[in-house]
């Protein structure tokens, strides 16, 4: 495999891993919160925490070099600390993660709805404490649609492209992804080089979602059982 797809791939693949543990730890979480406590404006955390999902690329990059830029809320301080976000490969993993986020949350908190109610109570009566009925019951019974999200955070990320681009730029080597550098690749007539990319990126995602729906067939959850 040439420089001008092996480069970008490891650098997409590095990427993308990244943001898919960012996004697994922070959605998973945040779904189970959601899931388990009723309070006031619930609802509009939910549908902010999934605005990501539907907002358009260039919005939610903007949104990212307001917050992570030289001259933003965060980005100032950060950079009174030396660290620099924008045009880095970690500033790619940030909007990534942020992209990838609400296919995680969402695919989790419907898998916390999904746990029987009955199990976690009877623990407690056993004596287990809150700590121990997360990671020996709910977690483990919801494991599989987190899984399934993760998954899918995972193949979303390694797509990522106009979030990536506003706040990462298009540097070969440092942070051209899979997503800009065929987008490089078509602008400058690389035909060969674009096709190459493009069978790359679209082979691993069919595996992804191949993985995905294995972990969670169709019916799953009425097989499982348990609404809340």
């Amino acid at each position: 495999m040439s420089d001008p797809v092996w480069v970008p791939l490891l650098l997409s693949l590095k990427v993308a891993g990244w943001a898919t543990l960012l996004a697994a730890v922070a959605g998973t979480g945040a779904a189970y919160g959601l899931s388990r406590w009723r309070w006031p404006g619930r609802d509009l955390l939910d549908a902010i925490l999934t605005l990501p999902l539907v907002l358009p690329p260039t919005v939610l990059g903007y949104y990212l070099l307001v917050l992570l830029g030289r001259r933003g809320i965060i980005g100032e301080t950060l950079a009174g600390w030396g660290i620099e976000l924008v045009f880095t490969w970690q500033g790619a993993v940030i909007a990534a993660s942020v992209v990838a986020f609400p296919l995680v949350f969402k695919s989790a908190r419907a898998a916390f709805e999904n746990v029987d109610g009955q199990l976690e109570s009877a623990a407690r009566v056993l004596g287990v404490c809150e700590a121990g009925v997360f990671f020996r019951v709910t977690l483990p019974l919801a494991a599989r649609g987190i899984a399934a999200g993760v998954l899918l955070a995972f193949a979303r990320a390694l797509g990522e492209f106009g979030a990536t681009l506003m706040i990462a730029g298009n540097l070969p080597g440092r942070t051209q992804t899979l997503s800009v550098a065929i987008y490089e690749a078509v602008q400058a007539g690389d035909d060969s080089t674009a096709n190459m990319l493009v069978l790359v990126t679209s082979v691993t995602c069919i595996v992804v979602l191949l993985a995905a729906g294995k972990l969670v067939p169709i019916g799953a959850g009425q097989r499982n059982g348990g609404g809340r």
